[in-house]
């Protein structure tokens, strides 16, 4: 019961019980490499391989045989049944692809399933500039759980830069605090530093300016750093816990 497997729906809710009434914990998205831990007619639970994270999805869309060679580059990407000829799918920023076709403009993924070619990049290729894949969000809604172009939170805004890049990072908060060992006492802040909060994280751009996905806005916002700072720390009455620095 415990082979590896490849999901391949565009993306989907990962539960933290088998109803779709349950709390969304996370999500799992095209090419995300999992292990199946129990299974029944409906639900399966499952243990994604890149940061060790169980929950249950619905009991569909994978394989067990799946070589990516390429990944999705856009914030999102959009599905053609052939070359031309757009769906209404998308595949979200970070999914990770098995190209077995392609043409001057499109890759093939599956059988009537293309993608610009504009939109992937190989596998192996490494993305250094994490401003520039932090902004692909920017403005996306605030969604708990989420990480994708539907709908993300502050810990996977972080982690989807290093799920990207093919590097180990933790999904959630608390444990991202805990794998960042290195706190910087300071209030200098500088591009490249994380902020972390009793529940929430944000990154800064510079020394001035953070991002965030920030509940109370709703959405992935860039907002400046000190005026942040005492925000949460009015309203939620958190300080902060934690500087640590974007390792790449």
């Amino acid at each position: 019961m415990q082979n590896n497997f490849y999901f391949i729906g565009y993306f989907s809710n990962i539960y933290k019980d088998p109803s779709r009434k349950s709390e969304v914990t996370s999500q799992i998205i095209y090419g995300e490499k999992f292990k199946i831990l129990a299974k029944n007619k409906n639900w399966i639970k499952i243990k994604t391989l890149f940061d060790n994270y169980t929950g249950f999805i619905k009991n569909s869309k994978y394989l067990e045989k799946f070589t990516p060679n390429y990944k999705v580059s856009s914030l999102k990407a959009r599905i053609f049944k052939k070359p031309g000829i757009g769906t209404k799918s998308w595949l979200p920023f970070a999914s990770k692809l098995s190209v077995f076709e392609q043409n001057r403009n499109y890759v093939k993924i599956e059988k009537n399933k293309w993608i610009r070619k504009t939109d992937i990049k190989k596998l192996n290729y490494i993305e250094n500039n994490f401003i520039k894949i932090f902004k692909k969000f920017l403005n996306v809604k605030y969604v708990w759980g989420g990480k994708t172009f539907h709908g993300i939170d502050c810990s996977a805004l972080l982690q989807i830069f290093f799920y990207y890049n093919s590097s180990f990072y933790p999904r959630d908060t608390k444990d991202q605090i805990k794998y960042t060992k290195k706190n910087l006492k300071k209030r200098k802040f500088k591009k490249g530093d994380i902020i972390f909060w009793k529940g929430h994280v944000a990154m800064c751009l510079n020394s001035k300016q953070l991002i965030h996905a920030y509940g109370p806005e709703k959405k992935v916002i860039i907002m400046p750093i000190v005026e942040t700072i005492n925000r949460i720390e009015k309203t939620a009455k958190l300080k902060v816990k934690k500087v640590s620095r974007i390792k790449y």
